[in-house]
């Protein structure tokens, strides 16, 4: 078979699904930005889920699960988004290659442990990674766009397969997805505001306690309680969040600062100055995020200045800030 090759403007992104998302958008001659596909799918949350294991830690989340955002984006314009999953492995590298043949970019979730072009000591069990594949060569290498990398890499039939059919939590189960159609026209103003006033009631957090300012003061809770643990798991638990808030995908800091990049971007499309504040107190929360992080680390490294009690303490403070955004953020669309 000769090589396939489909045009892509190939860009280095902060998170793996928003960075898909609007390369695939922009590959329609649709003019989004990474900032506003995560704001249209009100993507912007915290989930403390301590029944959803990761390497036997339970699963922080700062955004919504994995999937929402090309499907809340596309549903939001009208536009024609085609998924699938597969039983078999070979079965959804076939469709892959069927959809290359046809000329559409295809997105995919897969799993960081198996993608090869990943530096040894950032591969780890994470099913949730989304890329893009734009073509294959000769040999049977795939052409990918990697929103985590500076330039598009190539990854082998066999690992690439792998990464798609990884088991575990999040597993992709060979998940794809092409865009069929789009719109003549797409106005994203009348969509924006009911996107943010959305996200300012779910960060609220919902009826169980692991969600919104609920979640945050869970685990600060559970913080706490460590100092009943031994201090060794203490720390394992904390370079878990650690982890989980500042290395996978783009962490909790980082999505606060990508949504304070989306209300300035809002505020200039919907003539709403209030939202430029709400933008950067967004970004202080998201500055409190990573000092929060700090202490974490520090008490992690041994720091006997840093407390239990002291991390808890900044994580209670972050959750009164999210509290505040909130309300700012339905006041400047009141």
């Amino acid at each position: 078979m000769p090589d396939i090759i489909l045009p892509i403007n190939h860009q280095q992104s902060s998170h793996c699904e928003t960075g898909v998302v609007a390369t695939l958008l922009q590959s329609k001659c649709i003019a989004m930005t990474e900032p506003m596909a995560f704001g249209l799918a009100s993507a912007l949350t915290f989930a403390y889920l301590p029944f959803v294991k990761i390497s036997g830690m339970p699963l922080i989340a700062y955004r919504m699960p994995p999937k929402t955002i090309i499907k809340k984006v596309c549903n939001k314009l009208n536009i024609a988004l085609e998924s699938r999953k597969f039983s078999n492995p070979e079965a959804g590298m076939q469709a892959l290659d069927d959809e290359l043949a046809k000329g559409n970019l295809v997105g995919l979730q897969s799993s960081v442990y198996w993608l090869p072009y990943f530096p040894e000591d950032m591969r780890f069990h994470f099913n949730a990674h989304n890329l893009i594949v734009y073509g294959k060569t000769e040999q049977g290498e795939y052409l990918i766009s990697d929103p985590v990398f500076e330039h598009p890499v190539t990854c082998a039939f066999d690992d690439l397969k792998n990464a798609r059919f990884a088991k575990g939590a999040l597993a992709a189960k060979g998940l794809m997805y092409v865009i069929r159609s789009v719109p003549s026209q797409i106005d994203l103003t009348p969509v924006i505001k009911p996107a943010i006033k959305k996200t300012a009631k779910m960060m609220n957090g919902l009826v169980l306690p692991y969600f919104g300012l609920k979640g945050i003061r869970h685990m600060a809770k559970q913080i706490r309680q460590l100092d009943k643990k031994p201090t060794k798991h203490a720390r394992l638990y904390l370079a878990h969040i650690v982890r989980m808030q500042e290395e996978i995908g783009t962490g909790g800091a980082g999505f606060r600062f990508m949504y304070a990049s989306f209300l300035e971007q809002a505020s200039e499309q919907t003539n709403t100055p209030a939202l430029k504040e709400c933008a950067q107190y967004t970004t202080q929360v998201g500055d409190s995020w990573r000092e929060f992080a700090m202490l974490a680390v520090k008490y992690c490294k041994k720091r006997s200045d840093i407390s239990l009690e002291d991390i808890a303490i900044k994580l209670e403070q972050v959750a009164e800030q999210e509290k505040k955004l909130s309300q700012m953020m339905q006041n400047a669309l009141a």
